[in-house]
This record gives C-alpha cells, sequence and structure tokens, in this order.
C-alpha cells in the first residue's frame, strides 16, 4: 500500500477531521432575499473537513444544515436527487418528500442517502448524470472519464490521447467535465504529462481545456484550471492558479477574464447571470509560486473560504458565505432550483435510522 493509501486507511481508522460545529460564518446583508428572489437554494462541500452543506432561506434567514462525507468532492443535482462523492463512495441522495410535503414542518427537501457506489480510491473529482441517465466522473487519480459499474470499481468512458495506460498514478491532474446536450464536452487538467504525478512540474502555465468529442485542447497557458461549464452558449472555467473566473467562445476563442475572486478557485455554477463559486484559503504555501498570490497582494485583499455569488455582468461580488474555523478548504457547490429550504441526512446518524418514507404500490 503507498503512503496516500496507508493515510487514507489511518483517517478511516483513527478520523482526526476538525469539528467544523462552532465554525464562525459570515453571511453578507441580503443573501436571504436573493435566494428566495432567485427561488433557489445551494449545497456546498468541503473537502478537508469533510462536510456536506446546503443552505436555505427560512423566516427570511439564512438556514444551514450540514452532515459528514468523508472527504466530500463533486456535487451533482438533477431533479430532486443530488450526487455526492467522498473519499472511497459516490453517494447517491434522493429527496424523500411528495409535492406538498415538509419535513419537520420547515423543510420543502430532504435529501436521503439511498445509495452508494463504492469505487476505491479514485480521487473522485465532478460528477454528472448523462442523457442515459448514467452517473459520470472525473477519475483523476486514473486520468479518465469513468462510470460506475455493478462489479468493478468504475469502467473508463475516455480518457486524453496521450495517456498511454490507466494507472493510479494522477499523470495529468484531470479535474473538471462540463455537461453539454446530455453528454461529456469539455475537462480540464493542470497539464498534458503521461508521467505520475508529471503535472506537478508544469502546474503554472501548463493546464488546458480539452474537446472531448475531438481530444483537442481549445485553450491553453492556464494554471491550475477546473470546473468548466457551458452557460448561456459560452465556455466557462475557473483559471484557478490566477483566481479568475472566465468566459471563452465555445471553441476556446475570444477570452475574457470576468471577476477575480480572493481564494483558491473550485467548483462553479450558474443562476441566470450570476456565477456561485466555492473558494479556499492556501494548502501549505499552495498560493506562494502562483499567481492569485500576487492578485491578492496587489488588491491588498486576504485569501477566503467560502461560497461567492458574483455577477458575471460586472464582475462584482455581490453575496457571500464565509466560513471560519476549522473550515480552510472548500470544494464544489451546486444550485438546487424550486427549492426554498433543504435539509440532509447524513449516511451514520440517528436520523437515517428512522428516515423511512414509503413508495406506490406495485
Amino acid at each position: 500500500m503507498d503512503e496516500k493509501l496507508s493515510a487514507l486507511a489511518a483517517a478511516i481508522a483513527d478520523p482526526a477531521a476538525p469539528d467544523p460545529g462552532d465554525a464562525p460564518i459570515s453571511i453578507s446583508g441580503g443573501l436571504a432575499e436573493w435566494m428566495l428572489a432567485e427561488r433557489i437554494s445551494l449545497a456546498f462541500t468541503s473537502y478537508q473537513t469533510g462536510q456536506l452543506i446546503v443552505a436555505g432561506a427560512a423566516d427570511m434567514r439564512l438556514s444551514f444544515n450540514q452532515q459528514n462525507y468523508a472527504r466530500a468532492t463533486g456535487l451533482c443535482y438533477d431533479r430532486g436527487r443530488l450526487l455526492v462523492g467522498s473519499m472511497f463512495q459516490i453517494w447517491r441522495l434522493e429527496n424523500m418528500l411528495r409535492p406538498g410535503q415538509y419535513a419537520n414542518n420547515a423543510f420543502d427537501m430532504a435529501l436521503v442517502p439511498r445509495t452508494a457506489h463504492t469505487v476505491g480510491y479514485v480521487d473522485t473529482h465532478e460528477l454528472a448524470f448523462d442523457a442515459d441517465d448514467r452517473i459520470l466522473f472525473v477519475n483523476s487519480r486514473y486520468s479518465c472519464l469513468a462510470t460506475i459499474d455493478a462489479v468493478h470499481s468504475f469502467r473508463p468512458i475516455w480518457r486524453p490521447r496521450f495517456i498511454s495506460a490507466l494507472a493510479p498514478e494522477d499523470r495529468c491532474h484531470l479535474n473538471g467535465l462540463a455537461m453539454h446536450d446530455g453528454r461529456p464536452c469539455f475537462v480540464t487538467m493542470a497539464a498534458i504529462s503521461d508521467e505520475k504525478d508529471g503535472w506537478r512540474a508544469e502546474r503554472r502555465g501548463g493546464g488546458v481545456v480539452m474537446d472531448v468529442a475531438s481530444g483537442e485542447v481549445v485553450v491553453r497557458g492556464l494554471t491550475m484550471p477546473h470546473s468548466p461549464r457551458v452557460h448561456k452558449d459560452a465556455l466557462w472555467f475557473l483559471d484557478s492558479g490566477r483566481g479568475y473566473i472566465v468566459r471563452a467562445d465555445m471553441d476556446g476563442g475570444h477570452q475574457q477574464d470576468i471577476a477575480f475572486c480572493p481564494g483558491f478557485l473550485r467548483g462553479l455554477a450558474f443562476q441566470n447571470d450570476f456565477a456561485i463559486v466555492t473558494v479556499s484559503l492556501g494548502r501549505e504555501g499552495k498560493f506562494k509560486d502562483l499567481a492569485v498570490q500576487t492578485g491578492l497582494e496587489d488588491r491588498k485583499l486576504h485569501a477566503q473560504c467560502g461560497v461567492l455569488i458574483v455577477d458575471t455582468r460586472t464582475g462584482r461580488t455581490i453575496h457571500s458565505i464565509l466560513l471560519g474555523g476549522a473550515f480552510t478548504e472548500m470544494f464544489d457547490v451546486a444550485v438546487l432550483p424550486g427549492i426554498r429550504n433543504p435539509m440532509t441526512v447524513g449516511p451514520a446518524t440517528v436520523e437515517m435510522i428512522g428516515a423511512i418514507s414509503i413508495g406506490d404500490e406495485a
């Protein structure tokens, strides 16, 4: 067993994740009203604390619910179901409420774990449902896109042409997935490398956005890019090492920096003209050799940890949820449209034992 797997095994046997329960939180004024006006709630994950957090509005105030998912990573929300990536499993949560029902007389959605697909430690990043309702995920450790399999840990469905073999070596740090019309469209990776951890030596300026169908690079020269998305007939992505949300033509042509964000960007969702992103503090000096650090210093800003809501028309951050204390690193964010105040049930809780709902008779 290699060193990383040994560390993960030790973490499972003796969890040492910080307790985020008493973490200070700062919420921008008017955020609850904005979410109510947009008719959305939010879900986001913290990789380092192992938390899935959902945020909604109750009585014109923000309501938060959090559950433990070891090394929580990617999210995908689709029609009442939520995928959550974790250390070695992909969880599928379902809304157990019928239309018009409420949980605890307050929550209009109750997401309950119904399926856990055990994929092993493959460093799951972003997740999606495709047009055939398959679960797709970015398998960073094996440098491929994959789907779940009833027998095996995963079934690869695509890999970059330069990756010569499927090996647990995180060769290019494939990390982001954009879907379009139910099919994988773009991916992000930290470098074009076919060597074990080869991306680390090229992370400054070696990152790319790649077209999945053609296998061609459409954007080069990026630093630790993440979270490609197709929105309003444009390609969007995070140039995380520079700290920017970027918009580009679908062919990777004209590119525009939309906003600088104070922290390491990872996770991007949209609500109309608003980009919703997560930002993190630097991990063990992560920023010191990246342009995002210079950007922070030039603007006399400190890195933040939390969720930012950015107006893409102006580049201005209009709302934020900032977390302190044990929280230093966020991962992904998802919009839950049409939901006012969601709650979740954790997979290893007393509430899970009693979370019973009955389906229609066959």
